[in-house]
Formats: structure tokens, C-alpha cells, sequence
């Protein structure tokens, strides 16, 4: 997929649904920028790992991601989503980290299983049974600054007005996604500082460089369409 060095200030970007034909021009997006940068990836030196590009792209069968495209019709920009819901009575969390055969993505799992026990979104909202999951927003670092995600986020919040998804929920790891989520007037609801992720030993698992010095929750209640 070729690029521009710097896309023109004039360029125009238009935006779609993302469909599972745009998987693989999706995962070498992502493997160009947002597996690089992803600080947990960083600083485990993840490299190549086929569980993170199942992980990342197995949502798009759920319909509510979306994708930015160049004048070259060319994606350069994606917001990947999934949906969450409320679980049964009874009913026990997957472990993520359980079977996971890549022992440096393990332990990003391992993370995000160890969230799952301190913090529960429909604990918190039980009026609620659903929510949309903000997993994945990646933008080629040579259309930044061109609002390209807003614009995705903007696009996934008009999708849950018309499929009356009450919340959206967004996982951040990185300080900079979690200031663009603030910026959007998302509400941080939970914050663990990586300090207080420790193994058996007492010791630090997780130690990206700063400013990454916590995984936060932010969420953003939407008022379905029908309700406005």
C-alpha cells in the first residue's frame, strides 16, 4: 500500500462501515503503526505475533467498526469495535491469557484478565445489558492531525444511536488514546496504575515509558435516536 510522505492539506477523506474484505489492508495498517506504537507492545518488543492480528480483527464480524480512506481509496485510518454483554447469572469471565501460545502477548491477556476481576462495567451500569467496546483506533502517522479520529468516533456514536447501544467503553493502555477519549468527553470510570500490577514476586510485569503509566476505563453514555 503506498502513501504519500505527508498527505496534502487538501486531500479528501471520506469515511465507511469496515467490511471482513478490509481485513487484510486493515492488519497492515496496523502492523505499520498501531502495533508498533501501542506502548504494552513497545515495551514487551512484541514483534510478530498471529494471536494479537486474530485478536485485533475478529470483531469486524460484529458490523460497528469504521474505516478512513484516502482519494486513493486506500485506509488510513480505522476505529475497530466489538460489543460487550451483560453476562448471565452464573456465567464466568473467559480468560483471555488461557491458551495463549505467544508468551510476551500472554501477558498483555494476562493484563486484561486481571482488569476483569477488579472492575465490572455492568456492575457499575446496571440498568444496561450492552455496550459497544472501542478496541482498536489506528491512523497513518501521515494523516494525523487531519481530525480523522474524531471523525471515526463520531461515526461509531451515530452507529450506537441507531442500534440503541446505550454505552460506549473503551479500554486505554496508552496515555495519549485515553486523552482523545477525554477529549471527547468520555468519563474515566476505573484507573490502574501499572505500578500495581505485580507478579507472585512483588515485582512490576508491566513497565512502558512515560507518560503510560496507567490502563484506564473511559466510557461515554449515548442517547439512542428514538429517545432524542
Amino acid at each position: 500500500m503506498s502513501t504519500p510522505a505527508v498527505a496534502p492539506a487538501t486531500e479528501k477523506i471520506h469515511y465507511e462501515p469496515v467490511t471482513e474484505k478490509d481485513s487484510e489492508e486493515i492488519l497492515i495498517l496496523l502492523k505499520k503503526f498501531f502495533f508498533k506504537d501501542e506502548p504494552l507492545n513497545t515495551y514487551l518488543d512484541l514483534g510478530e505475533c498471529k494471536e494479537l492480528e486474530l485478536y485485533s480483527t475478529k470483531c469486524i464480524k460484529e458490523k460497528c467498526s469504521f474505516k478512513a480512506l484516502n482519494s486513493k481509496n486506500e485506509i488510513v485510518g480505522v476505529f475497530l469495535n466489538g460489543l460487550i454483554h451483560r453476562p448471565k447469572e452464573g456465567e464466568e469471565p473467559v480468560k483471555l491469557a488461557d491458551g495463549c501460545e505467544h508468551k510476551k502477548f500472554r501477558k498483555i491477556m494476562g493484563l486484561m484478565d486481571y482488569i476483569d476481576t477488579k472492575f465490572n462495567l455492568f456492575d457499575l451500569y446496571p440498568d444496561i445489558d450492552v455496550a459497544l467496546d472501542g478496541k482498536i483506533l489506528s491512523v497513518d502517522s501521515n494523516y494525523r492531525g487531519m481530525g480523522i479520529s474524531v471523525e471515526l468516533t463520531n461515526l461509531t456514536i451515530e452507529h450506537m444511536r441507531q442500534n440503541n447501544i446505550p454505552l460506549m467503553h473503551v479500554l486505554c493502555s496508552s496515555h495519549f488514546s485515553a486523552r482523545v477519549m477525554e477529549k471527547l468527553d468520555f468519563e474515566e470510570v476505573f484507573r490502574m496504575p501499572y505500578t500495581d500490577y505485580l507478579d507472585s514476586n512483588g515485582e512490576q510485569i508491566l513497565c512502558p515509558a512515560h507518560p503510560h503509566v496507567a490502563c484506564r476505563t473511559l466510557v461515554k453514555r449515548i442517547i439512542p435516536t428514538a429517545q432524542k
